[in-house]
């Protein structure tokens, strides 16, 4: 156990977290059970230590864990929670939880007899908390935990501190928030950076993003798809390949038939794995209003536009990136369909968004609201693609 809490004091002591996520001020910290999920590189650990070092510091009644530790091959969460309770342990902070053989057993058994512990624990986006777990699903508070908007990036490089909007103040009163943003700085300065590479906390490692991206991206497959779907590593190479094919042709509905003739499966065993990676946070599926999984998805973008860059880089299109960026935003707390007009969202099954280039020679309509890449102060309908992201 003292291993335990010099490990905790240490990185507690050593946290490099230089933007407060928003996820903090969204959590309801008093539930016993919260799970917090996210892809791998989001920063999921240094968010558990940020939010040990702001409540708890190195008070001895917290303590974070990791079940990549070799001591729980050997030894049981039941009987470390045993002692850790025993020895006025309060709110223990488990990290990559699925790590651990029957985790959620284990972790039931805990919240069930031991009621003055409190258990924070982090896992993978492909987890399903709610629909798939039977142990948990009645008694667990499930966040995701999203990669840096495009505020928190800006706040990072400028040292501002915005505050976010809801989709409803921005559509209402974008001309007066942006006014009043473009006033202390220029967004559109920093929009392509963010754009390459802000979504994913490394950025700010001295290591070259695009080869930690991969890494990572490789990580979500062989790790968060695999071993949580239990997959055989035969399949491994078939579903990287599913996502190459995805992103190299772009924006349209998959072709299932000539999918699974390249990677040589069934129809349906590539529209499960096509459910995977969307899982995973590698791609995004959008359906027409009224339909869902498991038909075929009317569009498929990838996840977020850093992502692009990364996996296929000689062939990105512009306005796919600007397309990935609008609808990766929106996704966080809305409704995303594919609209019926080309290259159309439609949010909440209500507003009808296409995003624009500034110079776009396009007839406007009044009933679709253009989110315009460069343009810093809108008018009416016409809002400044920069500020959708300030919704988180």
């Amino acid at each position: 156990m003292d291993s335990f809490y010099r490990t905790h004091a240490y990185l507690i002591e050593h946290i490099n977290a230089p933007v407060r996520r928003y996820l903090m001020d969204e959590i309801d910290w008093n539930d016993r059970l919260i799970g917090i999920k996210g892809t791998r590189g989001i920063g999921k650990t240094t968010f558990l230590l940020q939010y040990a070092k702001e409540h708890f510091g190195l008070d001895p009644s917290c303590l974070y864990i990791n079940m990549n530790n070799f001591y729980f091959t050997g030894n049981g969460l039941k009987e470390f929670v045993d002692q850790f309770v025993n020895n006025g342990g309060k709110v223990l902070l488990i990290d990559q939880v699925f790590k651990y053989t029957n985790w959620s057993k284990d972790i039931r058994y805990c919240y069930d007899n031991y009621p003055t512990l409190k258990i924070i624990f982090t896992g993978s986006s492909v987890m399903r908390l709610k629909k798939e777990n039977t142990e948990l699903r009645d008694i667990v508070k499930s966040y995701n935990l999203r990669g840096f908007s495009f505020r928190e990036f800006l706040n990072l490089q400028t040292g501002m501190q915005f505050q976010s909007y809801t989709l409803d103040d921005i559509i209402a009163n974008h001309k007066k928030i942006a006014k009043g943003i473009t006033l202390k700085v220029k967004p559109t300065d920093f929009l392509t950076d963010y754009i390459h590479h802000g979504f994913y906390p490394f950025f700010l490692e001295k290591r070259n993003f695009s080869e930690n991206l991969l890494k990572t991206m490789n990580m979500m497959i062989e790790v968060d798809i695999l071993l949580i779907k239990q997959i055989e590593l035969k399949y491994l190479s078939k579903i990287k390949k599913l996502l190459y094919l995805l992103a190299v042709d772009g924006p349209q509905s998959p072709n299932v038939s000539q999918l699974a003739k390249e990677i040589e499966t069934s129809r349906a065993t590539v529209m499960n794995y096509i459910k995977y990676l969307a899982d995973a946070r590698l791609i995004n599926m959008f359906y027409p209003k009224g339909s869902s999984f498991p038909k075929k998805p009317s569009r498929i973008l990838m996840q977020n536009s850093n992502l692009i860059y990364s996996i296929y880089p000689m062939n990105v299109k512009y306005q796919d990136i600007l397309n990935t960026f609008l609808a990766n935003t929106l996704w966080k707390d809305h409704k995303v369909n594919k609209a019926t007009q080309r290259q159309s969202l439609l949010i909440d099954e209500t507003h009808i968004f296409r995003v624009l280039t500034k110079d776009s020679k396009i007839k406007k309509e009044d009933h679709v609201i253009y989110a315009i890449d460069q343009l810093e102060i809108g008018e009416g309908n016409q809002i400044p693609l920069w500020l959708f992201g300030f919704l988180y």
